[in-house]
């Protein structure tokens, strides 16, 4: 499998390929570089590739891990093409497996466990819109995620990424769980099998009092693109990558992430690159927000990532269990995730409970989201329509399970990919 570093891009014409980038990093002058691409693309009717060096320096122009897609509306939401950057391993006879990266992150969160995946899968990551260098095209919160899940359901018709084509394995993180969940639903017969990574509950984040998502306020405060902290958003969009606050991105990993900071090794830069490539911005991360009536005086508005994951606009539960097919799922989590759990330090209902946010109303008002219990009352509907679920919760490990214990979730991915 491919390690990606850094980034070259070639154009290709007819079987001649000749180098047109000079090899900077691939997060620097991102959105720059897809504008003059697309627009040589636009004009001369070229195809560009971006290729990756691996770590060793080694290099070779048709060992392509990287392929930026730009194939406009014929294959993409109908409303706009998006230009998608996809990491690509594996023999294109390949079982086909697809990683949906989580909020604040990108493709390359994914590759501590692709080293430790057989080379003889068809490995495809996709950076999610406004993630990675991806294409940072707007998401339209008012869809729940299903922007989001449009454009995976249009890659997974790539014949190029998915060469056998059919139904695939998924393994998804957080909000792409959340992801994956809408296109069971939506985009039914595209999985195999389904492994959902410390996964958002299906009523979406915050804002809900019970195992049946009941909104604890009309105006559903508390939710959406106002509950990251400020700091954070500032310190993201300016590429912070050092520790001096306990805002800054790298503390955010470090003790929000995962329960041992230790356990992300060598891997903490690639993994803090992932989370500095989120686009920041009202309509992509975090989003917008507007005044509510309810505590904490935040609501949703109706652009951007978070307010896509808000339960104003994002509930699939009933949806995901009626859908047909069932593929199968497995539900992996931490026991100590402080992310998405019932003790979510994200949810601000949750932080009012241990006096952590001023004029917390009370559990009778504002009760902490019960996220797990969510998600499994909602997968027990789902096993109990006709399909199958199993949980398994890794101990002294946090958010970030296909991290924190790589080999383990790596072993449950290739039995998945085993027995399709």
């Amino acid at each position: 499998m491919i390690i990606f570093d850094r980034a070259v891009a070639w154009v290709i014409r007819g079987k001649k390929m000749t180098m047109v980038d000079d090899g900077r990093s691939a997060n620097s002058g991102r959105r720059a570089r897809q504008r003059a691409i697309r627009a040589r693309m636009a004009e001369t009717g070229e195809t560009y590739v971006v290729a990756a060096r691996r770590h060793d320096e080694t290099f070779r122009p048709t060992a392509l891990g990287v392929r930026l897609i730009e194939e406009h509306v014929e294959w993409l939401r109908p409303a706009r093409g998006v230009t998608y950057d996809v990491l690509v391993g594996g023999p294109e006879d390949g079982v086909p497996v697809l990683l949906v990266h989580g909020d604040c992150s990108s493709a390359e969160s994914w590759l501590p466990l692709i080293r430790r995946l057989p080379d003889s899968l068809r490995v495809v990551a996709p950076h999610l819109r406004g993630y990675g260098r991806s294409e940072a095209a707007p998401v339209d919160a008012t869809r729940g995620l299903r922007d989001f899940a449009d454009d995976v359901a249009a890659l997974l018709d790539d014949r190029v990424l998915f060469p056998r084509g059919g139904p695939v394995v998924v393994a998804a993180h957080a909000m792409g769980c959340g992801v994956v969940m809408r296109m069971i639903a939506d985009h039914p017969g595209r999985f195999t099998s389904v492994l959902l990574a410390a996964p958002m509950s299906p009523y979406g984040f915050g804002g809900t009092r019970d195992l049946d998502g009941t909104p604890t306020s009309a105006d559903f405060a508390g939710t959406g693109g106002g509950t990251v902290h400020p700091d954070f958003v500032a310190r993201l969009d300016a590429g912070d990558r050092t520790a001096e606050a306990r805002t800054s991105p790298r503390s955010v990993l470090r003790s929000w992430y995962v329960a041992d900071p230790a356990s992300l090794g060598d891997d903490e830069e690639l993994l803090l690159t992932a989370m500095l490539s989120a686009q920041v911005g009202d309509d992509n991360y975090p989003g917008d927000s507007g005044p509510a009536t309810n505590w904490p005086w935040f609501g949703p508005g109706d652009r951007g990532v978070l307010n896509a994951m808000s339960p104003k606009h994002f509930d699939v539960a009933d949806a995901l269990a009626g859908a047909e097919p069932k593929p199968p799922i497995v539900w992996i989590r931490g026991d100590r995730d402080l992310i998405m759990s019932d003790t979510s330090l994200l949810d601000r209902a949750y932080r009012g409970s241990i006096g952590e946010m001023p004029d917390w109303p009370g559990a009778d008002v504002a009760p902490p989201q019960p996220m797990v219990g969510q998600t499994r009352a909602v997968l027990q509907r789902y096993a109990g329509a006709g399909g199958s679920y199993r949980e398994i919760v890794y101990g002294d490990c946090g958010h970030l399970p296909h991290i924190e214990r790589a080999a383990a979730f790596a072993a449950e991915l290739l039995r998945a990919a085993t027995e399709r």
